[in-house]
C-alpha cells in the first residue's frame, strides 16, 4: 500500500494580538456607526425609511463620543503601543513607497515596507486627525450655549464636509482590504502567512 504524504502546512506568522485586534474591531464599529447615523441625518431617503431623527442624533452623538475610547483603552497593551510606534515612525524606505505609489510602479521591489507600509501610515495618521477634528466640531455643535454662533457655524461646515472626506476615504480602505485576503485575515486570526509577509512587508521582522 502506498501512503501520500499531505502537503506540510504553509508557515504562519503572528502579525496582531489580542489588543491589536479588538481596538480595530471596537473603532470599525463605532465608526460605522458614525456613518450609518449621518448618512441618515443628511440623506432624505435615508431619514424617511429610518424616522426617530432625535434616537438617531442620540446615537451619532454618543458613537462619535466613544470612537477615541478603544484606544485609549488599547493603551494598556504594550503589543499595541508598539504597534503606534512604528505607525508613527517615517523612514527612508517610507519615502521609496510613497514614491513607487505615486508613479503607479507595482513592482515588489520599489515598494519596501516594515510591520506597516507608508500608505497605511498616512491612512492611520489622516483618520486619527480627522476624528479628532470630528469630535471636537461635534462637541461645539452639541453644546450649543457654550460658544457663539460663529464658531457653530464654522464647527458644523467643517464637520459636514470632513464626514463626506472620511466617507471617501474609508470606502477606499475598506476596497484596499477587500482585495487582500490575507491582510484581513491578519486582523481576523492574528496571523498570516510567511510567504505574504515576506512580500508585502520584506523589512518586517517579526
Amino acid at each position: 500500500m502506498i501512503l501520500r504524504a499531505d502537503a506540510p502546512p504553509q508557515a504562519s506568522v503572528r502579525r496582531f494580538g489580542r489588543s491589536q485586534k479588538w481596538v480595530h474591531r471596537a473603532t470599525a464599529a463605532l465608526m460605522g456607526v458614525c456613518v450609518v447615523t449621518a448618512a441618515c441625518l443628511y440623506i432624505p431617503q435615508f431619514a424617511e425609511l429610518v424616522g426617530r431623527r432625535e434616537l438617531v442624533v442620540r446615537i451619532h452623538e454618543w458613537a462619535g463620543l466613544a470612537l477615541p475610547v478603544p484606544v485609549l483603552a488599547g493603551l494598556a497593551s504594550r503589543a499595541f503601543r508598539a504597534d503606534l510606534g512604528f505607525l508613527n515612525r517615517f523612514g527612508p524606505h517610507d519615502r521609496v513607497w510613497l514614491r513607487a505609489a505615486l508613479h503607479r510602479d507595482k513592482r515588489r521591489s520599489s515598494r519596501p515596507a516594515g510591520k506597516f507600509n507608508a500608505g497605511q501610515k498616512v491612512y492611520a495618521s489622516w483618520i486619527a486627525g480627522a476624528t479628532l477634528v470630528m469630535l471636537g466640531t461635534g462637541l461645539l455643535m452639541w453644546f450649543t450655549h457654550l460658544t457663539p454662533i460663529q464658531w457653530r457655524t464654522s464647527a458644523t461646515f467643517v464637520h459636514d464636509w470632513l464626514a463626506l472626506t472620511i466617507g471617501i476615504v474609508l470606502a477606499g480602505h475598506i476596497g484596499m482590504a477587500l482585495g487582500d485576503p490575507e491582510a484581513r485575515r491578519g486582523l481576523r486570526t492574528g496571523s498570516v502567512s510567511r510567504e505574504w509577509a515576506e512580500r508585502e512587508h520584506p523589512l518586517w521582522r517579526p
